[in-house]
């Protein structure tokens, strides 16, 4: 049986699972650092920061982070997805409220979406979505399907890419 060693780093630290023998695998905290490296960009202004993804429910946990204006695109979940703003602010295009900082949002799957910040200031979310969010063209065709191997594979790409390594994303996979 594989045991898994305590890790602690600048950006992640946890201990090895009190039940290994079940399959369980450790706890997660994820620290707070401000190396912009981790930021994985989505779209221009938009990015998001991995917390965690979990493998067999195929959710995951992330901080968005919006600036300047930033739109990300059309999209629904065929799941719900629970929200919580920490900085800034941020609205529906399709609705009429706005999210403030300590607001939290509970969106219904199916529903269709566009998240817009008004302001050149920054937003940023922390979201638990627990499936795929299916972004959309103006005929609701799904153009991507962006679940946690997609998202997985983005980060790996852009972790090389600024010098963090690929394997930097899987100290957040459970």
């Amino acid at each position: 049986m594989t045991y898994i060693q305590p890790v602690k780093t600048e950006y992640v630290t946890f201990d090895p699972p009190l039940s290994p023998e079940l399959g369980m695998g450790p706890e997660l905290v994820v620290n707070p650092v401000e190396d912009d490296r981790i930021w994985i960009e989505l779209e221009p202004n938009v990015w998001f920061r991995p917390l965690f993804f979990d493998m067999n429910s195929g959710g995951h946990g992330e901080v968005l982070r919006v600036k300047r204006g930033g739109i990300l695109s059309r999209h629904k979940h065929s799941t719900p997805v629970h929200g919580f703003v920490l900085k800034g602010e941020w609205r529906y295009l399709e609705h009429s409220w706005t999210a403030k900082e300590g607001a939290y949002v509970m969106e219904p799957p199916g529903e269709i979406h566009t998240l817009t910040v008004d302001s050149d200031d920054e937003m940023q979310t922390v979201f638990f979505i627990q499936g795929p969010t299916l972004y959309l063209d103006e005929h609701d065709n799904v153009t991507l399907i962006e679940d946690n191997f997609y998202l997985i594979k983005t980060a790996q790409k852009h972790y090389e890419k600024v010098g963090l390594g690929k394997d930097f994303v899987n100290q957040f996979i459970r």
